[in-house]
């Protein structure tokens, strides 16, 4: 019997990003029903990157590092951290998942992980639609790619829909923030926070089972 599970994330997360290797597991495991729930948490608001913010940011992704073993690199440093006034926000990220699920459903996480990498590792700016739609083109994605160059009524309706149900998820089990998994069980569901995915993955996994 399947256990599913719904992933509470922001593509633009840091500790999303250092949960990365348990999710990726976890989704290879045939008694697990992984779905991705993008929460809008750093879609909007009008947020630019400065030094004060740079600054603190950093000092997490060494936190996450030491903790998870993901790389966070200078490149990333320089050119995400240190360019001042870029904008800090998800929609592109979180639009260009919803484009990939509508088309290619079973690559999304395979699609979050790229996007991932291309901002901590390459130091890409995943906030520019071109940047984003030119790495999914490299996974082959060109539908979601050319989606997300030019959003259709219904890429815009899936990406609200999707970013609204997993808020409401959040509020349903007085989540804090991300990431974390919402556990769906005959009796109800349950919700593992964020440092569930950091620990191993036969942890995770008996936490899953009690849930």
């Amino acid at each position: 019997m399947s256990t599913t599970v719904t992933y509470l994330f922001d593509p633009l997360c840091g500790w999303c990003y250092g949960a990365s290797p348990a999710l990726q597991q976890l989704a290879q495991d045939p008694s697990v029903a992984l779905t991705l729930a993008p929460t809008g948490l750093f879609s909007g608001g009008g947020r630019t990157m400065d030094a004060a913010f740079a600054d603190y940011a950093w000092s997490n992704d060494v936190r996450i590092a030491k903790l998870s073993g993901q790389r966070f690199t200078e490149a990333y440093r320089a050119n995400v951290l240190g360019k001042l006034g870029s904008a800090f926000d998800s929609t592109t990220t979180t639009l260009a998942l919803c484009a990939v699920a509508l088309t290619e459903p079973a690559r999304e996480l395979e699609a979050l992980k790229l996007l991932q990498e291309a901002r901590y590792v390459q130091g890409l700016d995943t906030a520019d639609a071109g940047v984003v739609a030119q790495q999914l083109r490299t996974l082959g994605l060109t539908a979601a790619a050319e989606r997300l160059l030019s959003p259709d009524a219904a890429l815009r309706e899936a990406h609200a829909m999707r970013v609204q149900a997993a808020q409401r998820l959040m509020r349903q089990h007085h989540a804090q923030g991300v990431p974390a998994l919402v556990v769906h069980g005959a009796t109800g569901d349950r919700l593992l926070q964020g440092n569930a995915l950091y620990g191993s993955v036969e942890n995770l996994r008996a936490s899953l089972a009690q849930a």
